[in-house]
């Protein structure tokens, strides 16, 4: 039996609750129980991924076995797991405040990713999604991210597309061609 891998997309903001962190948790937990789901693949940046990287680090405890790994650009660090305390101490001493650093057992980076400039976060997605067989979302499709300006120039604002939903599309797209599997965990008030 291969490896299963699963990967975690979200909005950079989530509304954390008592219920989302039940339902990723049992849905992580099945996801190692029942389909084998060894190999745990985190982005950056976004409140989904933190809440995601606690609840597979406290299993960690539990199941030993499993991995987390990050996939990175390349402006980002990914902290090994035996690098923590010490990065954690000589942080703390620069910034005279306590940090907290998310480590990892693995690091992923790849051309296509560094090679893609603005849209790297995209490309960083979409390769995170081809390497998994779950996609576990936080995707609420009537987000919408914060309007930019377009230039300091050009004053006008214009309304992005949210990372999230163009990779929540594209692992949609994949799933119809794969036995890739579709996760979202976004509960709504309604």
């Amino acid at each position: 039996m291969a490896e299963k891998r699963c990967c975690f997309i979200g909005h950079r903001t989530i509304e954390e609750s008592e219920e989302l962190f039940t339902l990723l948790r049992d849905t992580i937990k099945r996801l190692i129980l029942e389909e084998g789901v060894r190999y745990f693949l985190f982005g950056s940046r976004s409140e989904f991924d933190d809440l995601c990287h606690r609840i597979v680090t406290e299993f960690q405890q539990e199941f030993p076995n499993i991995v987390r790994v990050a996939y990175t650009r390349r402006s980002e660090y990914a902290v090994k797991a035996e690098e923590k305390e010490k990065m954690e101490r000589s942080w703390a001493s620069v910034l005279k405040t306590e940090v907290k650093l998310k480590d990892y057992d693995a690091e992923v980076q790849s051309d296509r990713v560094f090679s893609a400039g603005k849209a790297s976060y995209v490309e960083r997605n979409y390769e995170m999604i081809d390497d998994s067989d779950f996609c576990v979302f936080y995707y609420n499709e009537a987000y919408l991210p914060p309007r930019r300006k377009r230039s300091k120039r050009d004053l006008s604002t214009y309304q992005p597309k949210s990372g999230t939903r163009l990779a929540y599309e594209y692992a949609i797209r994949k799933s119809q061609d794969s036995a890739k599997i579709v996760i979202n965990t976004y509960i709504s008030d309604n």
